[in-house]
């Protein structure tokens, strides 16, 4: 399978400016997908090295083709960061880069569960390995947690009703298929809108099967602590709620609330945001690759500590 074909990166050479890469530093690629970013890495190194984290068997096939000294893969989810890093004995790092969101190749994969499109069991894990599926959530969770979820992650505006039709609807029959919960939310979609609202029930319930948000606080804690002062976080995110974490993380050092300050009334914050609004994709790259529409790229340079 072409690396092309798997997963075009998007902004890449945005990406690639934004982690000021020496030729002889150490780098992350905290989600190698199809490796089109690595390339990139890759290319400006010389002396240097790029660790790569992915837990998509796909991905290791990909990362076969780039036999090269200075790469690593790690088979491994980038909330386990700094604990692979030590095993290779790195302790810090010159640039992370994070491509978060699910690649097109997983998409279209139709016996992934990911996409509205193909018929299939509703699966969704991207670590194909782990227990929980979509599935497992719309006929086992209770309504109250439907519901949440729902709204929460899906920003599903009738999740309390979808919610109750889903439970009445798995008490006469499983709801097991991409068309078998397609069925359901048809009676709820807005018409003309049909689309737009499924994708936002499958992002909810993707994001509950991953984990998402919880595994990229916990990465975006430890990038405070691999990262040398100086050094550069590049993240692309693909909706509101990811992008709200990182905004929040790089401004504020924490995902809610306010600056702390020291006793001299002093932020204490480990970043500093080299774009203060995220880079979006032109015109034209949307035109050659949909999936950068909503894409937004923040970047920060990690500060010294203050301490």
């Amino acid at each position: 399978m072409s690396t092309q074909t798997y997963h075009q990166p998007v902004l890449l050479s945005e990406c690639i400016e934004g982690l000021q890469i020496q030729p002889g530093g150490v780098y992350v690629d905290l989600t190698f997908g199809g490796g089109g970013h690595s390339r990139a890495i890759l290319d400006k190194l010389e002396g240097g090295k790029l660790y790569a984290f992915d837990q998509d068997a796909d991905a290791k096939e990909n990362a076969k083709e780039l036999r090269r000294k200075e790469f690593t893969l790690i088979e491994a989810n980038f909330r386990h960061l700094r604990r692979y890093l030590k095993l290779y004995n790195v302790r810090q790092v010159d640039g992370i880069l994070a491509d978060l969101g699910v690649s097109s190749h997983q998409i279209d994969s139709a016996e992934r569960g990911f996409s509205t499109r193909f018929q299939a069991d509703l699966d969704m894990r991207m670590d194909q390995q782990a227990s929980l599926t979509a599935k497992t959530i719309v006929n086992t969770y209770p309504e109250a947690e439907l519901h949440k979820i729902l709204g929460m992650y899906g920003e599903v505006k009738n999740a309390r009703t979808l919610a109750a039709a889903i439970v009445k609807e798995r008490f006469s029959k499983p709801v097991q298929t991409v068309n078998d919960l397609k069925n359901i939310l048809n009676k709820f979609a807005p018409r003309g809108r049909e689309n737009k609202y499924y994708a936002q029930v499958f992002q909810a319930l993707r994001i509950e099967v991953n984990e998402e948000l919880r595994v990229l606080e916990e990465m975006l804690e430890q990038t405070a602590l691999v990262l040398k002062p100086g050094g550069r976080l590049v993240v692309l995110s693909y909706h509101s709620l990811e992008d709200r974490l990182v905004k929040n993380f790089i401004n504020k050092g924490k995902f809610s609330g306010e600056v702390e300050k020291d006793m001299y009334g002093n932020f204490q914050v480990p970043f500093r945001a080299v774009n203060k609004k995220p880079i979006e994709a032109s015109e034209e790259e949307i035109a050659g690759n949909n999936r950068a529409r909503s894409a937004k790229l923040r970047i920060a340079e990690r500060l010294e500590d203050s301490q």
